[in-house]
Order: C-alpha cells, then sequence, then structure tokens
C-alpha cells in the first residue's frame, strides 16, 4: 500500500481503541478550528503503512504519534508540539518544554502503559460523527468515497 501525505496537513496517529486516545482527539479538534490537523488509527491499514513508511520504532505503537513536515515525533515532544499548535489557554502546557526529554517521556510512558487500565478500552475504534469524518485521513480499502489524487505522495 502507497503511503500518501494529506495535503501537508500535520497527521496525529492514535490508539483507536484506547478511551483517553479517542478523548485526546475529540480534544484537539475542538481547539483546532483551523482544521490544521488530520488523524488515522494506528490499527488502521493506513496507520500501519505510515508508520512502516516512516520506520517508528514499535513503540511508537504505544504512544501518539505526529508526522509534521516528513519529521516523526511522539511521546511527549508529539503531545507538546500539538498543543502548541491548539488554541485556547490549553497552549501554557507548551511551558513543559523545559523539562528535559528523557522525564517528559518516562512520565508519557507510566501513563501510556496504563492507559487501558485507567480509562478503558473500546472493542472497536472510534467512528467519527459526520462532522468530523473530514479531519480523518483513509486509505482507499477503508472507504471508496475518498478522491484517490487527494493523498499523492
Amino acid at each position: 500500500m502507497k503511503v500518501k501525505k494529506s495535503d501537508n496537513h500535520p497527521i496525529i496517529l492514535f490508539d483507536g481503541v484506547c478511551s483517553m486516545c479517542n478523548q485526546w482527539v475529540q480534544f484537539v479538534i475542538k481547539r483546532d478550528s483551523k482544521a490544521l490537523f488530520k488523524f488515522a488509527s494506528l490499527q488502521s491499514n493506513l496507520g500501519d503503512s505510515i508508520i512502516k513508511h516512516y520506520k517508528v520504532n514499535t513503540k511508537g505503537r504505544e504512544s501518539i504519534v505526529l508526522i509534521e513536515e516528513e519529521k516523526v515525533y511522539i511521546e511527549s515532544t508529539a503531545v507538546l508540539k500539538i498543543i502548541s499548535r491548539l488554541e485556547g489557554p490549553i497552549k501554557m502546557v507548551t511551558l513543559f518544554w523545559i523539562i528535559p526529554k528523557p522525564i517528559r517521556d518516562q512520565a508519557y510512558r507510566i501513563i501510556a502503559k496504563r492507559r487501558y487500565r485507567l480509562f478503558g478500552k473500546k472493542e472497536a475504534c472510534m467512528v467519527p460523527t459526520k462532522e468530523m469524518q473530514s479531519r480523518f485521513i483513509k486509505d482507499k480499502t477503508e472507504s471508496r468515497a475518498i478522491n484517490e489524487e487527494k493523498y499523492i505522495p
């Protein structure tokens, strides 16, 4: 399967069966009025292709993954980069940049490792509402409605 770019939109890959991760996606969408970010589940064929294409370390499957300008960010760096592009008081969280990356990432991993136990797990990936569907990228095997030329590398 070919990996396709998302019209220069940063792509957020997330654990589609994680309740906390789904809430995070909805949180981002509400604070991203310019519709900057596009989303795909790590469990989707497209998510898997993107992970392989960018050679994301397998720990990336335990992390949110941000693809921006052909660069891959995971764990706390991905979260802080995403928050830095959002609107509202949440931007104050970017003050966490002053914390050394190893410490930030360790805190991230502790939560990520326990996310199902703390927040729950869904039986299947989130199905976006009709209003949210344009924010999610899909490959042609997942959705025949997508314009095949829209996400060409």
